[in-house]
Formats: C-alpha cells, sequence, structure tokens
C-alpha cells in the first residue's frame, strides 16, 4: 500500500507542476484575457503602455515577481494601447497599474511603480 501511495504523491506533484504558473509574464491581450482569468485561479495583471517610462522601469520588477513567486501566482502583462477593450473594462486610468484577480474576479490593485516587495504581499494575502 505504501508503494501506490507513493506514486500517487509523486504522479500528483508532477500533475501539479505541469499547471504551475510560469517564471516569466504573460502576453496578455483582448482576446486571451478571459481565457487567462480562466486559467489561473490567481492571476496578477500589469496594465502598461510602451511610452510610459514608469512602466519601463517597473517592468523588470514585474519580471522578477514572476520568476520569485512561479507556480504561486500566474503573472501577465497588457499593454492598454494594443488591448483597450480589457483596460477600460477594468477601469484602468492610470499606468502601471497592476490588478490581482483571483478565481476571475479583479481583488485588489495598485497604482505606480510600486516595489516587489509590495506586490508579493498583496499576492500573499490571496492565497
Amino acid at each position: 500500500m505504501d508503494e501506490v501511495d507513493d506514486i500517487k504523491k509523486r504522479k500528483m506533484e508532477e500533475m501539479l507542476k505541469a499547471n504551475a504558473a510560469p517564471a516569466e509574464p504573460i502576453h496578455a491581450t483582448d482576446e486571451n484575457f478571459d481565457q487567462l482569468l480562466k486559467d489561473n485561479s490567481l492571476l496578477l495583471v500589469d496594465f502598461w503602455a510602451e511610452w510610459c517610462m514608469p512602466c519601463k522601469m517597473f517592468a523588470p520588477t514585474i519580471v522578477a515577481l514572476a520568476k520569485e513567486m512561479q507556480g504561486t501566482v500566474a503573472v501577465a502583462k497588457l499593454n492598454v494601447d494594443e488591448s483597450r477593450a480589457t483596460a477600460t473594462r477594468y477601469n484602468t486610468m492610470s499606468i502601471p497599474t497592476t490588478i490581482l484577480f483571483k478565481n476571475g474576479q479583479p481583488v485588489d490593485k495598485m497604482v505606480g511603480a510600486v516595489p516587489k516587495e509590495r506586490l508579493a504581499d498583496m499576492v500573499k494575502r490571496y492565497l
């Protein structure tokens, strides 16, 4: 019986790893956003634009957070100029804006280029 339990445990771990949040930010668009919400129980989305200097300064923070919290939260970047419908849907008035979604619903929001630790703390509150 112990051997069967070990096999079950190993298989479960493999399945969880396969479905784990990626280590790099996902490119979110109007077309794939609803699917991202369905596929990821916890999704952190950075709303940004190419011309936005604070967004460019914030980009390494988002990448570092995705790596640090891999398997815990999926991280996505949505260009507001390319995906206006989604940005409007979530009332993104200033960028960068970071919204945390849990089970498809927005649960928390931060505006501005905040430190990685503040984002991580926000995510941890919803684990």
